[in-house]
């Protein structure tokens, strides 16, 4: 009898704990704090990669303004500015009227009198025309010598063109774009310089000889008042 009893009482306790021990094995899984738990993570996560993209996007920026700074290695400045001082040293060799203002108003006058008086001798004219002939002469042959210069120098600016092209399209960077559009304008002015330097010669070349040849009409007349005399007929009577 009593281990009927004592074997019911366990039989009791035994129901009475298996619950209680398989609820402590087995926890209640929260579904609310779980979503929760995830979404934090992913925006986190997200945070973490727009930092990294905006550092990634920084190093670019930094990246293309060391290029945008970046220098272009080549200047043409010597070689442009040797061209114009080998025209320029043309121009100051000029033989006849020369090219600057003061100057040419004291040979105008001496090499193109308004008249000539009775001191002058058809002799003094005649040298006077020569040194004319010979001045209008250096002119056209200073023109010719700034035409060869000019075309030499054309020549070689077909080199240095290609050259500043070829840097401008492969250039770098904005300023490495800039400073070879610098020197390509550069070469275009310098060119136009040569042109213009090249009509003031030719035009003042032109404009020599055609005074030559007014001032020879004017002695033309004025030695043949001297020959002809005050025109009276001569007679024996």
């Amino acid at each position: 009898m009593k281990r009927r009893t004592l074997a019911a009482l366990v039989a009791a306790s035994l129901v009475v704990v298996l619950p209680q021990a398989g609820h402590a094995a087995w926890p209640v899984f929260d579904a609310t704090n779980y979503g929760q738990s995830v979404l934090q993570a992913a925006r986190a996560l997200e945070q973490i990669n727009n930092q990294i993209q905006q550092l990634q996007n920084q190093a670019v920026m930094l990246q293309n303004m060391a290029r945008n700074l970046q220098r272009l290695d080549f200047s043409s400045l010597g070689q442009l500015q040797g061209a114009l001082n080998r025209i320029d040293g043309l121009m100051m060799q000029a033989d006849g009227l020369s090219f600057d203002l003061t100057q040419l108003e004291g040979q105008w006058r001496q090499r193109y009198p308004d008249s000539y008086d009775a001191s002058v001798s058809v002799s003094d004219m005649a040298t006077a025309a020569r040194e004319r002939w010979l001045s209008a002469m250096n002119a056209f042959r200073q023109t010719m010598q700034v035409q060869s210069q000019i075309v030499e120098n054309v020549r070689a600016d077909e080199g240095l063109l290609t050259d500043l092209v070829s840097r401008s399209q492969g250039a770098v960077g904005a300023l490495q774009a800039q400073q070879a559009a610098n020197q390509l304008i550069a070469l275009s002015t310098k060119q136009q310089m040569q042109s213009q330097t090249l009509m003031a010669a030719h035009y003042r070349a032109e404009a020599e000889d055609a005074a030559r040849k007014a001032q020879a009409e004017e002695a033309a007349r004025k030695t043949t008042r001297r020959f002809l005399g005050s025109g009276s007929a001569y007679s024996g009577n």
